[in-house]
């Protein structure tokens, strides 16, 4: 390992910021961010470093909240913008309907969560939402995961293949299932409940403001 990699190391755990690294050892900040940045031990010297700064200078850290809070609310303006001009396009789309309508009846529509999220135990509504991610929002299908809520009797396993299968998925975007006991001892839905997420503020802004166009259009 370099000398002055081991010396940035040491200046770190001893709580020094990358600006006070940089200047000991006249290494780029980018370098320094570089090699520190995978080590749990490291972001968390720079959370207290963070914590004491908002403390030592309110001033000024209220002014980086509010310029962040400004940055995302402009952010937003365009997101929704954007969907404004595009439904236009969509708004006759089989696809784009189908999927718009699914996430009206089954999806997760708070504004403040920036994750699109649907739940169902039928397979075919899973495939069609994927499809209207993939297709209509042009989502990277590796950003897409799914999740299975599954009864203690049901085999992990063979859930995802029967899901993987169903739906056209890979097994690669499965994430760890989660089991709970139902309340009834024989009514039980044979494949559990499949959940489809992406974490993406921009298609979560855009879905919202295409629903209400289309509320719009409908009532």
């Amino acid at each position: 390992m370099r000398k002055d990699k081991v010396k940035a190391y040491e200046l770190r755990r001893r709580g020094k910021s990358y600006k006070e690294i940089r200047k000991v050892l006249g290494i780029p900040l980018g370098t320094i961010a570089g090699w520190l940045k995978g080590e749990e031990w490291s972001r968390k010297i720079r959370d207290k470093l963070g914590a004491k700064a908002s403390l030592a200078f309110p001033e000024k850290m209220e002014a980086i909240r509010k310029a962040n809070k400004a940055r995302w609310a402009k952010k937003y303006r365009e997101y929704q913008q954007a969907a404004q001009l595009e439904f236009p396009k969509l708004h006759n789309d089989p696809l784009f309907i189908s999927g718009l309508m699914l996430f009206w009846g089954e999806g997760n529509k708070s504004p403040k969560d920036s994750t699109v999220t649907l739940a169902n135990s039928d397979p075919l509504m899973i495939r069609i939402f994927y499809r209207f991610l993939t297709e209509t929002m042009s989502i990277k299908p590796e950003k897409i995961k799914l999740h299975l809520l599954l009864y203690p009797d049901l085999v992990d396993n063979m859930q995802k293949s029967f899901w993987s299968r169903a739906t056209g998925i890979p097994l690669s975007q499965f994430i760890k299932s989660t089991y709970i006991k139902g309340r009834h001892p024989t009514r039980r839905l044979s494949y559990g409940v499949c959940s489809i997420y992406v974490c993406n503020r921009e298609s979560k802004d855009k879905i919202l403001a295409w629903l209400n166009m289309y509320q719009k259009l409908l009532v």
